[in-house]
């Protein structure tokens, strides 16, 4: 009689006990898009004197943390991706201008001398208009140690500036060579230029001795500034100059209510598609159905527990991810019932429990493989998805390998404790099930039809081409570049009403959209004060309006996105392909892959029929589709692999591994689709359409494992020179244990 180690139950008990304590003692870290703010991504640039390379990114982003700090954002998080990209997000921060003039402005600051007023238009401007000639920079932003906005009644009103200079005998001499000349002399002045702007040009008070200057390395700016303008002021000061240009590649703001509502529609979802699987599962195989059920609610844990040891940033897509794997990981607990059942039937083992175990055991090869391909596009994800679409990729991955620990050791322990206590029927493994009994008597022959099926298949993938070249595929802002903005309404807008009033702000051509309380609007040159211009025009229309979220990509960054979209969907497929080739043999791979491509075809054929656009979160469920349509046809070519004799002919194995597996194709693609359902009613748009698209792709890779993978296999077969394989080797039982 087989029996349980102990060891496994000791670890089953040690991986829920660790992340118990880890999910209780444990803060979550929310995106921006889930708690509300503003990230910025600046690209460095090469200037005159500084290239843009690691080093010089590396001091840009420690002037832009001194920035961030000054102007008090609570959490402020700045690394620098790749090269010469720096992310900086800022919780709470919702007006974009102030934060990219803040925080991405050059600033480079210096102190001259004035040698004279200037006529006409030569000269540099003043802050009263006037013109002055100034001679060369005595002090730079960076002989600046501190500055710090102050203001005092008995001075009056208004804010000026304090600032402490490193080099005091620099700014004693400046100063003192200043006051040698006549009070009212505009030499008499000094001029502070900010990005060749005069900011401030101040005479020196008489009563400043010649030569002696002022000493101590202080001075104040004044200029009537206001608190805001002030503080920025001194933020830019005391930040410093950048080393090398920056320019702004990317920015996304979410208001906190947007992120609020994320969160209650994926709880929502989350507890809506787990019922809806649970049941289903334990209607399915009962008490193994049960058992599997509370391994499910050990992997959440262990999987919110895992995100939250690594520091994970859970963003939308990463919860609707975290939401989805609930579905994949009834996956492994499926495929590991379906063998039982069969080795029960079969009478191959000593009872429930003997059964149990083989099922486990010929599972793992199968289990292993999808999840493999799975991984695999999460990896690619992570790798050159950008924003928060990454977050997906490692949630994804987080949950593919949560879900072996659940299923294959919490499962196993909870089923092996249970199993055997109760009878064959209560099991749930007792029976074959109502699907493989009517593919037991009626023993369909689907590959004597399988030209019809590549037909059919063909038709499809002829009308999804059909859409891409008449449609197109309407390419989000994320691989166009522009910028995107949604506004909240007090009132409903129409979309005509709403384009006519973006259209008096001064941009007829932007693509506007309403529906409901929400105007969303799109173009490919839309700065920030015209954003502005666009809410106030709104205004006038529909009374309050606020800004929900906004999205701006540069131009470079989108094509950069939209080439590497192309690069992970060609690399997925290609690795996909080389690994089936090594696991299995290259036909199998091949047919795996044309199989795949007719998937990801309709997908995409769909998404241009019916306009929805094309963005990271379509990036995000299509790599999702790739993984989870080679992971059914890994099933059914894994079974083929162990039909397959010189007994028995390839067509026929093919045929027998199709129907056998229908089972565990049927119910894992079921549970899928009940967490999809719930994210289509839950969700927002964007999740909505990421649900659509997933469901397509589950149901097309469903089909398409048997009536497209299956029937090509077979035509490849004829180019196949290598020998099928020799007969499994019987084990043997002495003693009790496994030989």
């Amino acid at each position: 009689m087989y029996r349980a180690p102990v060891w496994r139950a000791v670890t089953a008990l040690a991986v829920i006990a660790i992340s118990l304590i880890l999910a209780l003692v444990s803060a979550p870290r929310l995106g921006l898009d889930l708690r509300g703010g503003t990230q910025l991504v600046f690209e460095t640039r090469d200037s005159p004197t500084v290239k843009a390379d690691s080093a010089a990114t590396d001091r840009a982003l420690d002037v832009l943390r001194q920035r961030a700090d000054a102007l008090g954002v609570v959490d402020p998080t700045l690394v620098r991706s790749g090269e010469r990209r720096i992310i900086v997000e800022l919780p709470g921060v919702l007006d974009p201008r102030q934060a990219a003039e803040v925080i991405g402005r050059t600033a480079q600051l210096a102190f001259h001398p004035v040698l004279g007023e200037e006529g006409g238009e030569s000269g540099v401007r003043d802050e009263n208009g006037g013109r002055l000639r100034l001679g060369p920079a005595a002090i730079t932003g960076d002989g600046i140690a501190d500055a710090v906005q102050q203001s005092d009644p008995q001075r009056g009103p208004g804010w000026w500036v304090s600032i402490d200079f490193r080099d005091a005998g620099a700014w004693q001499r400046m100063s003192g060579a200043a006051a040698c000349e006549p009070v009212g002399d505009p030499k008499r002045r000094i001029a502070i230029v900010l990005d060749n702007e005069v900011i401030s040009s101040p005479p020196l008070d008489p009563s400043i001795p010649c030569r002696t200057g002022i000493p101590g390395g202080k001075a104040d700016i004044t200029g009537s500034f206001t608190h805001d303008e002030a503080r920025d002021l001194a933020v830019l000061i005391k930040g410093g100059a950048l080393p090398v240009p920056l320019t702004m590649v990317e920015q996304r703001t979410v208001g906190p209510t947007l992120g609020a509502a994320a969160i209650d529609a994926s709880a929502k979802a989350a507890v809506a598609g787990l019922v809806l699987t649970a049941a289903f599962i334990v209607a399915v195989y009962r008490m193994s159905g049960l058992l599997s059920t509370i391994a499910l609610a050990c992997y959440g844990l262990i999987s919110y527990a895992a995100l939250v040891a690594m520091g994970a940033t859970f963003t939308l897509p990463g919860l609707a991810g975290f939401v989805l794997a609930i579905g994949m990981a009834i996956d492994a607990n499926v495929l590991v019932f379906e063998r039982a059942r069969e080795e029960y039937d079969q009478g191959r083992g000593r009872g429930l429990k003997s059964a149990l175990n083989r099922g486990f055991r010929n599972a793992w090869s199968a289990i292993a493989d999808s999840n493999v391909t799975t991984l695999i596009a999460a990896g690619l994800l992570f790798w050159l998805a950008s924003g928060p679409v990454k977050g997906f990729g490692v949630t994804l991955a987080v949950g593919v390998l949560a879900s072996l620990v659940s299923a294959m050791l919490i499962t196993r322990v909870l089923a092996h404790a249970v199993i055997g206590r109760v009878g064959p029927r209560l099991s749930g493994l007792g029976s074959p099930g109502a699907v493989r009994t009517w593919l037991t008597r009626r023993n369909p022959q689907l590959m004597k039809a399988r030209r019809l099926w590549l037909t059919v298949a063909g038709t499809l993938v002829a009308a999804a081409v059909a859409g891409l070249l008449v449609r197109g595929l309407n390419f989000g802002v994320e691989f166009t570049g522009g910028r995107l903005v949604e506004f909240a309404t007090a009132k409903p807008l129409s979309a005509d009403v709403a384009g006519q009033a973006v259209s008096r702000a001064g941009f007829p051509s932007a693509v506007v959209q309403a529906s409901g309380d929400g105007v969303t609007v799109r173009a490919g040159r839309l700065g920030l004060e015209d954003v502005a211009r666009i809410e106030q025009e709104l205004e006038r229309q529909a009374g309050e309006v606020t800004k929900r979220s906004e999205e701006f990509v540069g131009p470079s960054l989108g094509q950069e996105l939209r080439r590497n979209a192309l690069v992970a969907l060609g690399v997925a497929v290609s690795m996909q392909l080389a690994y089936l080739a090594v696991r299995f043999r290259w036909t199998f791979g091949a047919a795996a892959v044309l199989a795949l491509l007719v998937d990801v075809t309709v997908v995409a054929g769909l998404f241009a029929w019916l306009g929805k656009p094309i963005d990271g979160i379509f990036l995000a469920a299509m790599l999702t589709i790739v993984g989870y349509s080679v992971n059914d046809k890994v099933v059914v070519f894994d079974r083929v692999r162990e039909l397959w004799s010189p007994r028995r002919p390839f067509v026929t194995a093919v045929n027998s591994a199709i129907l056998q597996t229908m089972p565990r194709t049927v119910n894992t693609g079921l549970g899928a689709l009940f967490i999809l359902l719930a994210l289509m009613a839950f969700g927002g748009d964007s999740l909505r359409d990421f649900a659509l698209a997933l469901v397509t792709g589950i149901v097309t890779g469903t089909l398409s494992s048997a009536f497209v993978a299956g029937p090509l296999a077979v035509w490849l077969a004829r180019y196949d020179r290598k020998p099928p394989p020799g007969p499994p080797v019987k084990r043997r039982r002495v003693s009790g244990a496994v030989v």
